[in-house]
């Protein structure tokens, strides 16, 4: 019977789940890193069952919806975005609502392309793939708290569209209003600018550490999720902080105290005051055993 996803594997799956591992890293340190295959990777270690053929069938949906685009329409970045709306957002009903950041297959392509529901920067993600394979000019724009595309040259002429709405257009205000409702900073040119795959994934997975941060009984989601980011060529060093405390809530008390140590030892030459309380973390993490 298929695993739901988030559930710990078996045993007899570790060997599958530390390839996939390898298989993510070397994706992640590839010189064109492929976004399809990380994210797809990331529902693999989501849902072990998700196998092979799965993430095949993943990609040929990718692939069938981009043979629907007609071929570098007429009109420029306006008409890719406006023909991306009518077959995913209109056609396909592709987009998202409040409900969906309570579930976790809100951030699994798989999941995605099979509900039609997700989180912006997933449904983006959609967008961006299926828009690339069609031959687009088309790119991520994260936004603070609301993951966008854009079409054309993100220096030159170019459309915003907002996939999360049906793909709808985005004028200079509404793009304002986005980043002043989650921020309420104002737009500046660096928060449009293009997002590089890996920075992607990381908000990826960063969404599902939060997701399973809030709901305590899915700490091996967060666990994996903060795994993953750590394979990742470059990601903040605070990570390694949460991950080796979320070894001591899961009761791993000498590899969190081992970690904690280690992870002192690291800050301890720019941060020594807080090198100490990380030990003292690690010290009572140790006494948990007597």
């Amino acid at each position: 019977m298929p695993q739901e996803p988030g559930q710990e594997p078996g045993h007899e799956a570790d060997g599958a789940r530390a390839a996939r591992r390898q298989q993510f890293a070397e994706a992640a340190r590839a010189e064109r890193p492929d976004l399809a295959l990380l994210c797809l990777l990331i529902c693999a270690e989501a849902d072990p069952a998700l196998d092979e053929a799965g993430l095949d069938a993943a990609q040929i949906e990718l692939d069938r919806l981009a043979g629907l685009l007609p071929y570098s329409p007429a009109g420029g970045p306006g008409a890719w975005a406006r023909n991306l709306a009518e077959l995913l957002g209109t056609r396909y009903g592709f987009g998202g609502s409040p409900a969906d950041y309570r579930r976790l297959e809100s951030s699994l392509l798989h999941e995605v392309l099979r509900r039609r529901r997700g989180l912006p920067i997933l449904l983006s993600v959609v967008w961006m793939e299926v828009a690339r394979r069609a031959g687009a000019p088309v790119y991520g724009v994260a936004l603070p708290g609301h993951f966008v595309v854009g079409f054309g040259d993100p220096l030159g002429a170019h459309v915003l569209a907002d996939p999360f709405g049906g793909g709808r257009l985005l004028t200079e205000e509404d793009t304002e209003l986005l980043v002043a409702g989650a921020t309420g900073e104002r737009l500046s040119r660096r928060m449009t600018a293009p997002a590089d795959p890996l920075e992607i994934v990381l908000r990826v997975l960063n969404n599902i550490r939060a997701w399973a941060r809030a709901r305590p009984e899915h700490g091996a989601v967060q666990l994996w999720a903060l795994e993953l980011s750590l394979l990742l060529p470059s990601h903040p060093a605070r990570l390694r902080l949460e991950r080796a405390q979320l070894l001591v809530e899961r009761g791993e008390f000498l590899a969190g105290a081992a970690e904690l140590e280690e992870y002192a030892r690291v800050v301890e030459p720019v941060e020594p005051a807080g090198a100490k309380a990380i030990r003292r973390q690690a010290a009572a993490a140790r006494a948990m055993l007597n």
